[in-house]
């Protein structure tokens, strides 16, 4: 696990590092992504010297920011865990106890402003729903993007309930996608909600299949990759595949032959980890780029022939498709209240489909006229 400088974060979201009675605290939370799930995973150990004591109080003395209210939730939903073993709110910790706890994101300084923004409701219940986000928007609020997010869209749309009030920058969130990605998310309505769901990403039960065209013909039909992915130390607005493990976090990528064109190819994904543009950098490292993707490549004619024509027939892809050919098709997780397995489909976007079809037309014309233009 990388460890990260407490000065890169904001105050709220350190916790105290001279706490009585522990041992051991790391300097920061820990969060799992890709598509980054936006809760924080904190480890402590307890001190020899610490006596007895119910843990939701334990935590909430010891913890900034976080209620016990909070607390008693992540407790209920198998959040909190003692040497390894999820625990209720009125567990006792014992001296040595090694603690770890799944949290929803704490609030930010900033404000959230509640827009009227459409959303595409795929479904809705009293504890969760599902969107389906189209490409050109904005996951939550950050740098540089305070106010057009679905975040934003969803704290108009949900004003009305506790967790949409609570003044955090992220209610409901437990995962993400990027803004030129298109497709499914599952957003939380309360906190109980929050942290199974939360849980769920981080123990890796959910099931999240992408489609994405990519440069390039594969010569099996299914495949895996594998390989660390961190920060790219020559660009930090790029990751890069750690193939030796020395940098980045363990990710894992299998895929599947949809559709071959000759010069590109349709894939389904699915991930086993979640890690910030997994499936972009996967497929970079391996030599396939997603088509149209500007941050690894994608946007260059990267096979096919010399001819005027093709050229222009990429182009006009392109021209259609001015994004990261990459759509969140499928996700399925538990209900957190129900426990009833869930599954949820979305149908390819206008852009992606029309490119996905030009594709399909040149392929069969260079078949048939049995040479590439």
């Amino acid at each position: 696990m990388t460890t990260f400088n407490p000065d890169m974060l904001a105050a709220e979201d350190r916790l105290p590092t001279d706490i009585p009675g522990v041992d051991s605290l790391p300097d920061t939370p820990v969060s799992d992504d890709e598509e980054g799930v936006l809760y924080e995973h904190f480890h402590l150990t307890v001190d020899k010297g610490q006596a007895m004591l119910r843990i939701d109080k334990f935590l909430t003395s010891k913890m900034e920011h976080v209620s016990r209210n909070k607390v008693q939730l992540a407790a209920a939903a198998g959040c909190i865990r003692v040497n390894g073993m999820p625990v209720k709110s009125n567990y006792k910790v014992k001296p040595l106890d090694d603690i770890s706890i799944l949290l929803p994101h704490p609030p930010r300084d900033t404000e959230l402003i509640p827009e009227n923004i459409p959303v595409d409701v795929v479904y809705e219940d009293d504890d969760l729903m599902v969107v389906n986000k189209p490409a050109g928007m904005v996951v939550h609020p950050a740098h540089g993007n305070y106010t057009g997010t679905l975040v934003n869209a969803l704290a108009y749309y949900l004003r009305d309930l506790p967790l949409f009030q609570s003044g955090e920058m992220r209610p409901g969130l437990v995962h993400r996608i990027d803004k030129d990605t298109s497709g499914l998310l599952v957003i939380a309505k309360n906190e109980y909600a929050l942290s199974v769901l939360a849980r769920q990403f981080f123990e890796h039960t959910t099931d999240r299949r992408y489609q994405a065209l990519v440069w390039g013909d594969f010569d099996a039909d299914e495949g895996t990759i594998t390989g660390h992915i961190g920060r790219n130390p020559k660009d930090r607005k790029q990751m890069f595949v750690f193939p030796d493990g020395s940098d980045g976090k363990p990710a894992v990528t299998h895929y599947r032959v949809l559709e071959r064109f000759g010069y590109t190819t349709l894939v389904e994904c699915r991930l086993e980890t979640g890690r910030t543009h997994q499936i972009r950098v996967h497929f970079k490292y391996i030599g396939h780029p997603l088509f149209g993707d500007k941050t690894y490549g994608g946007d260059q004619i990267l096979r096919g022939t010399v001819y005027a024509r093709y050229r222009q027939f990429v182009q006009n892809c392109f021209d259609l498709l001015p994004r990261q050919a990459l759509h969140a098709k499928t996700l399925a997780f538990t209900h957190p209240t129900t426990g009833e397995r869930m599954q949820f489909d979305s149908v390819l976007p206008d852009d992606l489909t029309a490119v996905l079809q030009k594709w399909r037309q040149y392929a069969a014309h260079a078949m048939s006229s049995g040479m590439a233009e």
